[in-house]
């Protein structure tokens, strides 16, 4: 009986469709059109990434924006493919909604952005503060865990649209906004005074961000995990997008595996023998699609940095 990694529903819809369907968000860096309307962002490489792994051709992608409330059921219902807005790991997620997630792409943590004239300098100074919080997310729960565990109270303020943070934190109806602090740094470049505002120093959780997918489709979940991996293995070996060619002669087995030279590992896994060359020949490993987004924002690596510079992204082997 074969163990092999069964294609399922999902699939099959993207195959008859000729098209991957993406769910992503709005902001800044991460996904956000641009003045002609394609998509751009850390994210949205990804999902360029992943249709070269199935298609070949990058651009047999759809990427549409999905709130919070509306991406998970979204994914349920087949409406999109595969999510790639910002969803972090949980084992809610996983066990009652039934979703799989790939590999983290993203290590984040929620944050509070505020106003500098509250005088505050630690988010445990905000007792009894008006936060404004998004409906549908992990932040829900973590803030109110967090003044709970502090002994202090906030008034919530359900803000639905992300979009109107920005307006309801410079109005003054809320004193403070807490998302994952990768969404805040986008917030804090959409303020008319950001110079005026502060990102406290807490991280009021873990936030994995990963790829979701539904359940079902062992085969659809496989490619995304090692459409992922091969951005972080190639930056591992210093593969990049400008110098790849000069790695086709390399004598490393492991090297000629991965980039099809040697056909074997394409043929086991029953992919283009050169699609991991050509998703880092288009879109660039995992530092090159992250200086190119997120650098301009003046995000630092952090906990994304490679394994053996001390961060956190670890690639299993392509063999």
């Amino acid at each position: 009986m074969s163990t092999a990694a069964s294609a399922g529903p999902t699939l099959d819809r993207i195959k008859s469709r000729d098209l991957i369907k993406v769910g992503v968000g709005t902001t800044p860096g991460f996904f956000a059109p641009d003045s002609n309307g394609r998509w751009k962002g850390f994210f949205i490489d990804y999902g360029r990434a992943l249709a070269i792994a199935v298609f070949g051709d990058a651009n047999k992608v759809e990427f549409t924006s999905s709130s919070p409330q509306q991406r998970l059921p979204a994914l349920q219902s087949g409406e999109f493919d595969v999510l790639l807005s910002g969803v972090t790991v949980t084992a809610t997620r996983a066990f009652k909604l039934g979703f799989h997630f790939g590999p983290t792409i993203f290590y984040d943590g929620q944050g509070i952005l505020t106003r500098k004239d509250l005088g505050v300098t630690s988010a445990s100074q905000l007792d009894g503060a008006t936060i404004g919080i998004q409906s549908g997310t992990t932040g829900e729960l973590n803030i109110a865990d967090f003044f709970r565990k502090n002994g202090h109270k906030f008034i919530p303020v359900t803000i639905e649209d992300t979009s109107e943070f920005v307006s309801a934190l410079e109005s003054g109806r809320v004193d403070a906004i807490t998302q994952d602090s990768s969404d805040l740094a986008g917030k804090l470049t959409q303020l008319k005074k950001p110079r005026d505002y502060v990102l406290l120093p807490e991280r009021l959780s873990k936030e994995p961000l990963a790829p979701a997918v539904a359940g079902g489709d062992d085969r659809w979940l496989e490619i995304v995990n090692w459409t992922v991996n091969a951005t972080i293995q190639a930056e591992e070996w210093g593969m990049t997008s400008e110098n790849i060619d000069g790695f086709l002669k390399s004598d490393d087995p492991a090297i000629q595996r991965f980039l099809g030279v040697d056909p074997s590992l394409a043929q086991a896994i029953g992919l283009d023998p050169k699609w991991a060359y050509n998703i880092i020949k288009t879109v660039g490993n995992y530092g090159e699609i992250f200086d190119r987004h997120l650098k301009p924002l003046g995000w630092e690596r952090g906990y994304n940095k490679l394994w053996s510079n001390g961060g956190l992204l670890y690639s299993p082997p392509f063999r």
